[in-house]
């Protein structure tokens, strides 16, 4: 059943259209409000000034404008001397209605009950084909809104997928993967772009993994431990960041091994397949994609060093747990939510309660260390100190010194800069090709 209608107050002369209609009308709360205005200046300019917010023109020459005001965002563009015919122009047509100040809705292809039967329906196949970003909102839509994709329209986009369209921009589609895996339930969405052939357009290497088998600690094959890995991820960490800074995490959970069918080397005499090397592989490939899909530099980064630090071993010992802290602190606490994830993933015959009760008490062990050191201890030596103490010039020698004295500081050896040289002098000795 669709809800009570209760309206926002309208700017002047404007038309409510596209999400934002769609989610008053079955009962959301919008944040970003699409709005057909007589005169989309003046009509922005007057909500600016009612909300406090800010007016600026996004194409002067179409007289496209948007107001930002408190963390929402509204559109205006000019209303079309032919509304009917502008809804027909749209993807789906929960998302081809338009509602009046006074309450009135203009559906005319059925938006409102494909609401009440929560179902994502094409308004016509041709309108897909016109920008195929639309097929990737299928599956966006249908993962975001819970909504199935009706028959008709599962089929069209499966097939126009295999039609070979023309890539939209990078941009658009990193957008819209984005938003597929910020979902609730982005592990389905993920399974839903294999399904309707998808993922070999825009993730082919991620594809590479269907029908990889595994054994060990593995029931799935490649592809589908990956999509579950991602599930496993949302069901013990559900709310991403506000600022999307849970997507590099994500990113990684559903890569992290997207190394394996290229580095897959059967082994006839245990009668398994091996994949040496497949964080590393799986890194390359990591940074390549999401390069690829013009990520941010830094969300890059991130997700590459977590796909490539994943099979780090987890420690034995307190001592060992201190060290593993100390080394990759900067991936904390996202790379534990990745080998956990990992882990819970895989149900292979290898898999036991004794083996899932050492790897949990191995992570409690790096979780005490955390808790022991949240934050790294100042230096106890600057690089010029060490410089003079070393007899050496700038350079990698320098770093790596720096980088033992730091380590020794965090495991507890040393305490005071006096401690300090005495350790790095005899860390000098004892290094291969040293006097």
């Amino acid at each position: 059943m669709l809800r009570r209608l209760s309206l926002p107050d309208f700017p002047p002369d404007s038309l409510l259209v596209g999400g934002a209609a769609r989610d008053l009308l079955r009962g959301a709360t919008p944040k970003d409000f699409d709005w057909m205005a007589r005169d989309p200046q003046v009509a922005a300019n007057a909500w600016a000034l009612r909300t406090a917010g800010s007016a600026f023109a996004l194409d002067e020459e179409r007289c496209y404008w948007r107001v930002s005001a408190s963390g929402e965002q509204h559109d205006f563009v000019p209303m079309p001397a032919d509304i009917l015919a502008d809804l027909g122009r749209r993807d789906f047509t929960v998302n081809a209605m338009a509602i009046r100040q006074d309450g009135v809705v203009t559906d005319p292809h059925g938006g409102r009950r494909d609401l009440r039967r929560r179902q994502l329906r094409m308004v016509s196949r041709e309108n897909l084909r016109a920008d195929p970003l639309r097929l990737l909102r299928a599956v966006r839509l249908s993962v975001s809104l819970g909504f199935a994709l009706e028959r008709s329209t599962h089929e069209a986009v499966g097939q126009l997928a295999r039609e070979g369209l023309p890539r939209p921009a990078a941009e658009r589609v990193r957008d819209e993967l984005a938003s597929l895996l910020l979902a609730p339930d982005a592990a389905r969405g993920v399974l839903l772009l294999a399904e309707l052939n998808l993922l070999e357009q825009y993730l082919p290497e991620l594809a590479e993994g269907y029908g990889v088998e595994q054994q060990g600690f593995h029931h799935l094959d490649v592809f589908h431990h990956n999509v579950e890995a991602l599930h496993q991820l949302i069901t013990r960490f559900p709310q991403p960041g506000q600022d999307g800074s849970d997507l590099a995490l994500r990113w990684a959970t559903l890569l992290h091994d997207v190394g394996k069918p290229r580095t897959a080397t059967p082994d006839p005499e245990r009668g398994y397949t091996r994949f040496y090397g497949h964080d590393r592989v799986g890194a390359e490939l990591t940074r390549m994609m999401l390069a690829r899909l013009r990520l941010p530099a830094s969300q890059v980064d991130r997700a590459t060093q977590l796909v490539k630090a994943h099979m780090v071993p987890l420690p034995g010992s307190e001592r060992e747990a201190r060290r593993f802290v100390h080394r990759r602190r900067e991936l904390l606490p996202d790379l534990l939510k990745l080998m956990l994830a990992d882990r819970e993933a895989g149900r292979g015959p290898m898999s036991n309660e004794r083996t899932r009760h050492a790897y949990k008490a191995a992570m409690s062990l790096v979780l005490e260390a955390m808790e022991e050191r949240p934050q790294p201890l100042p230096p106890l030596l600057r690089g010029t100190e060490v410089m003079e103490l070393l007899n050496i010039p700038a350079g990698p020698q320098v770093g790596e010194a720096l980088r033992a004295v730091s380590e020794a500081q965090a495991l507890g050896d040393i305490q005071s800069p006096e401690q300090a040289r005495t350790f790095l002098l005899g860390w000098v000795k004892s290094r291969p090709g040293e006097d």
